[in-house]
């Protein structure tokens, strides 16, 4: 087949375009540039990257090819993640980008040029069952990673490879230092993608005014002064300013709410507080893979409300076909409006939607 690889400059990408072009592929490497505002090198690595890229793909042996989607993240990334902030909640933009950009307008781009599919080097699987694609953990428990590819459908992933997805990341970099591959031990890119190590808070002052307001207990005594809401997300217990306070037990105090209206932060004491747990959720921009989803009352599901987190069993309520409630077995904790909850079965991710509430 025809397959162009997204090689984002890391080792996961690198490998799987090796691993395809022994396969006996016609392999095409393309580099994606997603962010251009402030692109200076002191926070973003966009530069290093691409030598990075263009460096595993010599090694490779295949061709490389830079494309700009900026333009395209700034509209159909970017926005939403302000968007999200200015109303209060905590975003995810790589479940985001993942549905917009790499597997949307990078997959336009690819078939444009003729490709059959595209691949990349995100740990997940795809399997066809009863006539549909179903995406599956990747094998690896550690770095699976399908809870940020749930918002794909049966197009996208018809046309979806992921050549690492049934491999350990030891054997990954294993394979691309037998191979040579000058990015073999470079390190896992964390946080988001157009933040990159930069301070968070200076970062998006930029997009959105601060509005300082009052940290106030679930009474309402005022604690301190917040630097503005969108800084903080449900369950925050570093950065607020109220570390030296002693009340009650003396235990730590930690983001239990945000009221928009009088713009106050609400915290309370101790990390298991009734105020931080849920058992239930309210989710809206309900994606499912199938697209159909699964039936309320179905047995065996189990649910993330947030990347690093085992599967917490589940039962899914009232839905429709663009929002659904969840009741788990156990509570969770710091359930965060603006992430993703997401459904699995198994090992079948079956898609998800964004929380709205949790209580």
């Amino acid at each position: 087949m025809k397959i162009v690889v997204g090689l984002s400059g890391g080792v996961d990408s690198a490998v799987a375009a090796l691993l395809l072009k022994r396969e006996g592929h016609d392999v095409t490497g393309l580099f994606m540039k997603n962010w251009e505002d402030d692109d200076d090198g002191e926070y973003c690595s966009t530069r290093e990257d691409l030598i990075d890229a263009a460096s595993a793909a010599e090694r490779v042996g295949i061709d490389l090819e830079a494309v700009n989607f900026a333009a395209e993240y700034r509209e159909r990334v970017f926005a939403s993640f302000l968007a999200e902030y200015r109303a209060g909640r905590t975003p995810n933009p790589d479940v985001l980008c993942n549905a917009e950009i790499k597997f949307k307008a990078f997959l336009d781009h690819a078939l444009d040029l003729g490709a059959d599919c595209i691949a990349t080097g995100h740990y997940a699987r795809v399997a066809v069952r009863e006539g549909r694609h179903a995406l599956l953990k990747g094998l690896d428990p550690a770095k699976d990673q399908s809870y940020f590819l749930h918002r794909l459908t049966q197009a996208q992933l018809s046309r979806s490879l992921f050549p690492v997805g049934h491999l350990l990341k030891t054997r990954v970099r294993e394979i691309a230092r037998e191979a040579g591959l000058p990015n073999h031990a470079k390190r896992d890119s964390t946080g988001i993608c157009f933040i990159g190590e930069r301070p968070f808070r200076e970062f998006l002052s930029r997009y959105l005014p601060r509005e300082p307001g009052p940290i106030v207990d679930e009474l309402g005594r005022s604690l301190g002064e917040h630097q503005g809401l969108m800084y903080y997300t449900l369950g925050q217990r570093q950065g607020l300013g109220i570390g030296g306070l002693k009340d009650g037990d003396g235990s730590p105090w930690y983001v239990a709410a945000k009221e928009l209206d009088r713009n106050a932060l609400v915290v309370v004491q101790g990390k298991d507080h009734r105020r931080l747990l849920s058992r239930h959720l309210q989710a809206g921009d309900a994606s499912w893979i199938d697209g159909m989803g699964p039936s309320s009352g179905e047995p065996g599901l189990a649910a993330k409300t947030r990347y690093r987190q085992a599967d917490a069993p589940c039962s899914l309520g009232p839905r429709t076909v663009r929002a659904f409630e969840l009741d788990f077995d156990d509570a969770q904790w710091a359930v965060t409006p603006g992430q993703s909850a997401v459904l699995y079965r198994g090992e079948e991710c079956l898609g998800g939607g964004v929380i709205a509430r949790g209580r």
